[in-house]
């Protein structure tokens, strides 16, 4: 049996304004953007066109959903970018205005450190150990 999970749902306010933020200021790709209905679409973001696990930006549809927006996770890292150069992508995010909630430590696992996207959500930028 070969399974895996290969998409997140990330609850966002508006589609555009996420998918701009995602692909410009991290420079993810945007793998798919499908309309569904008037207010709906299938949209998939990756860190990598060739990636093998996507974040679905799904619009919040109700007052519930709203709430969530940016506390997926009750304030809790929810999710984990893994680089193959830390100092890199740490530059690069700093240099695009993303706003790092704890500085880059050494942990046993690697070099890690936490920022927020444009809601709120908290991811760790982290460089695992070889």
């Amino acid at each position: 049996m070969n399974r895996r999970i290969n998409l997140i749902s990330l609850v966002v306010h508006d589609y555009d304004e996420a998918i701009n933020f995602y692909t410009s200021r991290l420079g993810f790709k945007l793998v798919e953007d499908t309309p569904l209905t008037e207010n709906k679409r299938w949209v998939r973001i990756a860190p990598t066109p060739d990636a093998n696990f996507c974040l679905l930006l799904a619009k919040a549809a109700d007052d519930q959903q709203q709430s969530r927006v940016g506390n997926q996770t009750g304030g809790r890292v929810f999710l984990f970018l893994e680089t193959d150069n830390f100092q890199r992508d740490y530059q690069l995010y700093k240099n695009n205005g993303i706003k790092f909630v704890r500085e880059p430590k050494q942990e046993p696992y690697g070099v890690v450190a936490v920022f927020e996207d444009l809601y709120g959500n908290l991811w760790d930028l982290i460089q695992p150990n070889e």
